[in-house]
């Protein structure tokens, strides 16, 4: 797979956003087929990889440390701190990025990940009661340490940003953002283009709405995140038919997948965005893994948006 840099980590175009082999998605992966998964992965070229220490909780991380045993060198990892519980049917979390938390979380994750170092610690939320400062001090002493080599935020704003940016400089923000949901473009993509600050999109398929595997007779596992998701009510994959079928128009025409060209708009944005789709299918790894090489010219890009930011749907995240 080709490369792409965010920040001074290069990784493969696509990553792999691991948080559905163990948490939001229904009952867990079998512990033995989440690392051949990983492996599998690793066989077709993606060498990033996206987890939290929350994402099971703690299982995630042991799952992609037990599978980079031994080529650990190989590969990007991004892991994350600061929700220290969560409740998967409200969406409740506590938050906590104090600096002793901090610490001890970062060292707890080498543990699970058995490494010495983390490539991108992402601070998953932020805590309300910490001013994002000091958690950008708190990086820059771990760097200085040695545990992380970048560090970024997730699911953020513009100026939390800029004021994090200004105390230690940031790899790359994670953000939802896709087809379907293009918030971040007002505010957190310019910010982002302008300080040289790399873009990692979850959920660049909508949760696969965008993939066109997904309608309203799809019956979901109990505990999958998409039960409780505005986004999947009947009435509203009603109103997003004419969004699903502008992208299956266009992925005809190139003769790709609905998947793939959802993942080659995203990239299309700048060099510096790497999408993180997830998925439990080796089938999809590899429809996934394809949408690199994809590319779209700029001609392209802009003929898409201009149909696109006229299609009138319901954009939710929720």
């Amino acid at each position: 797979m080709i490369t792409r840099n965010i920040g001074n980590l290069t990784v493969s175009a696509i990553g792999f956003g691991c948080m559905g082999i163990s948490h939001g998605f229904g009952p867990a992966t079998d512990r033995a087929e989440a690392i051949k998964l990983i492996k599998a992965a690793y066989e077709l070229g993606y060498t990033f990889y996206d987890t939290a220490e929350i994402y099971g909780p703690y299982l995630n991380e042991e799952i992609i440390g037990e599978a980079f045993r031994g080529t650990r060198d190989k590969v990007v990892i991004a892991t994350k701190f600061g929700i220290t519980h969560m409740n998967d049917n409200t969406g409740e979390m506590e938050l906590d990025s104090r600096t002793a938390t901090i610490k001890r979380a970062v060292d707890s994750s080498l543990y699970r990940l058995k490494t010495d170092y983390i490539d991108l610690y992402y601070q998953h939320r932020q805590d309300p009661h910490t001013p994002v400062e000091e958690v950008a001090e708190t990086m820059s002493s771990l760097i200085k340490a040695g545990k992380i080599k970048g560090w970024g935020l997730s699911a953020t704003d513009a100026d939390t940003i800029k004021r994090a940016h200004a105390v230690c400089p940031i790899t790359a923000v994670e953000s939802e953002y896709s087809m379907m949901y293009r918030k971040i473009e007002a505010e957190v993509l310019p910010i982002c283009e302008k300080l040289g600050i790399g873009i990692v999109p979850y959920s660049p398929l909508a949760k696969g709405f965008l993939s066109g595997k997904v309608d309203k007779s799809t019956q979901f596992a109990k505990g999958d995140l998409r039960n409780y998701m505005a986004r999947f009510k009947p009435d509203i994959m009603d109103a997003n038919q004419k969004l699903l079928s502008f992208v299956e128009k266009i992925a005809a025409e190139r003769n790709i997948t609905p998947a793939q060209i959802s993942l080659a708009w995203v990239m299309a944005r700048n060099p510096n965005v790497v999408p993180i789709p997830g998925t439990r299918n080796r089938d999809r790894l590899k429809e996934n893994a394809g949408a690199a090489g994809v590319g779209l010219s700029k001609d392209e890009y802009k003929k898409i948006n201009e149909l696109l930011y006229k299609i009138d749907f319901m954009e939710s995240c929720k």
